[in-house]
């Protein structure tokens, strides 16, 4: 019988693969996708599946899942810890760790559901933090020259929800990602204002790192954004657009009372959840299949009888009447598989 990838994903969604290969280990996993390669088929890999949205008639093609597992330690009071950490382990457990060694850095980013080496490709971030401001290097395998390369943090082309990996999709396989984290008790300075707000301090203060993932998993529990199998609020891709950059013309043809972060680059950026707010789609908008989230609007949720199809057609709909509304056209955020926007 064909592996089913609704069991792969947060969204519980996605038919079946046409051949489906478990990696254990990283010589597996690059064996796995280099057969794929050398065969002509098509290839995806799975990992937590938090960022997957896999049509309804499933992948024609070969699936590998990256249960590649470790975590390798070099530690003095000078440098800090480097931290190597194979693609497939959980992205929170390495932050529960982090916590408990005194590793600072990645505290903010408590809750975030996936696999450590989905991380880079998306340059994860949550809450003040991204991980590219940890990372020191990734370890991948390139499709297209068949080699094991070790691209350098400053290499890797980190941006806004964006890296080198990403903008050249399929070439390159995360294999582990090596992480330079200070040491001590205190976690990085609190950059986010409704983070410091939830601590009770001012930006720029610091706090234990314990408090910190505790206020941040809060948080995110009350958006539905830390898995929970009896909440559908969380059977979802986490946060299904990304915030809009702008040029200042753009952003000047918003309403005024519209969120404005000015960026390094130039351009603005603006809250994609307040665009579809004011669109017309409020929280828990949609049916009794597909909605947005009760607690969120970013989030697209499965309220366990939904197919593919119906997360797509509401994901439209609320691109089209953003567009509509305010001539912002939004920008999924997870890896769509066999379906668009």
């Amino acid at each position: 019988m064909a592996e089913v990838l609704a069991r792969h994903t947060t969204l519980r969604l996605g038919g079946p693969a046409a051949r489906y290969v478990e990696a254990a280990t990283e010589a597996e996993l690059v064996d796995a996708v280099r057969s794929a390669d050398d065969a002509g088929e098509p290839l995806l890999l799975v990992a937590g599946g938090s960022n997957l949205v896999v049509a309804d008639e499933g992948f024609a093609g070969t699936v590998v899942k990256m249960a590649t597992r470790g975590v390798e330690v070099e530690q003095d009071d000078c440098s800090g810890a480097t931290v190597t950490v194979a693609a497939g382990e959980t992205w929170d457990d390495l932050v529960v760790r982090a916590v408990g060694e005194g590793w600072i850095g990645v505290e903010a980013l408590s809750g975030i559901p996936g696999s450590v080496g989905a991380t880079p490709v998306q340059n994860v971030g949550a809450y003040g933090q991204e991980v590219a401001e940890t990372i020191a290097s990734v370890r991948c395998w390139d499709r297209r020259s068949q080699v094991v390369r070790t691209i350098a943090a400053a290499d890797c082309g980190f941006g806004y929800r964006t890296s080198r990996f990403k903008r050249d999709p399929g070439r390159h396989v995360v294999l582990s990602v090596t992480f330079q984290l200070r040491l001590g008790d205190l976690g990085a300075p609190v950059k986010y204002a409704e983070l410091a707000r939830t601590l009770g301090v001012e930006p720029g203060d610091r706090v234990p790192t314990a408090r910190v993932r505790d206020a941040v998993l809060g948080l995110r529990r009350g958006k539905g954004m830390v898995l929970d199998a009896d909440d559908h609020d969380t059977w979802s891709a986490g946060s299904f657009f990304t915030n809009p950059l702008l040029a200042v013309e753009e952003a000047g043809g918003l309403p005024d009372e519209a969120p404005r972060w000015p960026q390094p680059d130039g351009r603005v950026k603006t809250s994609a959840a307040w665009l579809i707010e004011h669109a017309g789609f409020g929280k828990g908008y949609g049916n009794e299949r597909v909605c947005l989230s009760t607690k969120h609007t970013l989030a697209l949720t499965n309220r366990g009888g939904a197919s593919t199809a119906d997360l797509v057609a509401l994901a439209r709909e609320i691109c089209a009447g953003v567009e509509r509304r305010f001539g912002v056209r939004l920008e999924n955020e997870p890896v769509m598989v066999g379906c668009s926007l």
